[in-house]
């Protein structure tokens, strides 16, 4: 009965917000809707997908989640690694470096001026390169990986096998649950980040991601008027949709993705926060 109540209280906020995107925006602001639109429409989404540029930067979020995510995942795991051998004799002090970053951040201007001096403004590496390496899934893999039994690598390494191989044919597979966490974390990040997009790539349309034209499109909706806002957009344009359904049909396209894929890694992912929840 009490997992019951907590399955009706997780979902009834998802389950509302995708009744009111899918019902007609002008009978949901009369209120008392729950969990099934009472007049079917597809016009919010219509008209999301109508704006200019939405496309073109749907594309280049699915683009910048791909390549992000597997690089990330990837080069984390290779530093993690690196990190958990023994023969490594700075494995003590590049670890503290990382743990560093974690607490002490250099601030926004620095990174700009950073990012900048790397030639990396209007460029969709911007994307992929800062976001490479992440200090707390490095401790997440790096746990994992101490867990396997060094007799595993030693018997590897008495087979004739070498560094590269025993990452990428025995740790890699070994550490299936952790790195499909970080998967997930780094899969949400990129599909979720707008605020890079506004400071390095804000006046290259060809660059803008989806979650930032979906905030501009919110912005102009809460700071003007419905009225005011589509004039401002397109003089011609009749009023077809209101600001709040705007907000509920853009959160079930920002949190769809999400939703589709974690039942997929959900078992991997419980299983590689218990078993990294412990660091040393």
């Amino acid at each position: 009965m009490l997992m019951l109540l907590l399955v009706i209280i997780t979902l009834y906020p998802f389950l509302y917000v995708l009744a009111v995107s899918l019902n007609d925006p002008f009978d949901a602001v009369k209120g008392g809707i729950t969990i099934f639109p009472r007049k079917f429409s597809w016009v919010n989404y219509k008209e999301i997908v109508s704006y200019p540029n939405i496309l073109h930067a749907t594309m280049i979020t699915v683009l910048r989640t791909v390549i992000g995510t597997i690089t990330s995942v990837l080069s984390t795991a290779m530093v993690a690694y690196v990190l958990s051998r023994k023969d490594f004799l700075a494995r003590k002090i590049v670890t503290a470096l990382f743990i560093i970053t974690m607490y002490v951040d250099g601030g926004m201007v620095p990174n700009y001026l950073l990012i900048r001096s790397l030639g990396l403004m209007n460029n969709f590496w911007v994307y992929i390169l800062p976001g490479m390496i992440s200090a707390f899934n490095i401790i997440l893999i790096r746990s994992f990986i101490d867990e396997i039994p060094d007799d595993v690598e030693e018997s590897a390494m008495i087979d004739g096998a070498n560094d590269l191989l025993i990452f990428f044919r025995i740790i890699l597979p070994l550490c299936l649950p952790v790195l499909a966490t970080v998967t997930l974390f780094s899969a949400v990040g990129n599909w979720n980040s707008w605020f890079d997009t506004y400071l390095y790539c804000g006046g290259n349309e060809k660059l803008s991601t989806l979650q930032y034209e979906l905030q501009k499109i919110l912005s102009n909706a809460s700071a003007s008027s419905t009225l005011d806002y589509y004039s401002n957009l397109d003089p011609n344009r009749t009023m077809r949709v209101t600001p709040q359904s705007l907000r509920m049909a853009m959160t079930v396209i920002v949190t769809l993705p999400i939703v589709c894929v974690y039942p997929f890694v959900q078992k991997y992912f419980i299983k590689g926060m218990t078993l990294g929840a412990v660091k040393s």
